[in-house]
């Protein structure tokens, strides 16, 4: 089976405000089905963050994998070394707005795929980037 095109790349909070059905959850949900990616970083932002609200990081992985059904929409990327360097140039464009290295991730694997970036953070819509930031609420 080939594999989804990604319209999108996803940040923690846009993935965790569908786990928790939070504001914009529904914009988010329509961006998986249509194929979306989320960085290695990003996911283990997301699973920490469900640790911390006491969910077994492995058996939340295995959850929300499923709940994304068969079509397995949401893709994990690995990081690449060009990813890296990308991330560490977006640390001097983006520190005052207090981008993590998290969200930085995100933002240069979007730049990557050519896609935009979707986050609830309104941060990133301030600070001087490449992607192109898609707000969820």
């Amino acid at each position: 089976m080939p594999e989804a095109e990604v319209a999108a790349v996803l940040d923690a909070s846009a993935l965790m405000a569908v786990l928790h059905d939070e504001d914009g959850a529904e914009a988010v949900a329509e961006v998986i089905a249509s194929g979306a990616a989320i960085s290695v970083a990003n996911w283990a932002e997301v699973l920490t963050k469900l640790a911390e609200g006491g969910r077994d990081p492995e058996q939340a992985a295995v959850e929300t994998r499923k709940a994304e059904g068969s079509r397995r929409a949401l893709a994990i990327e690995p990081l690449t070394a060009a990813d890296c360097i990308a991330i560490a140039r977006l640390r001097l464009t983006t520190k005052a707005h207090g981008l993590s290295l998290a969200d930085r991730a995100c933002l240069a694997l979007a730049e990557r795929l050519g896609v935009p970036a979707v986050t609830a953070d309104r941060e990133w819509a301030k600070a001087d980037v490449e992607a192109e930031v898609h707000l969820i609420r």
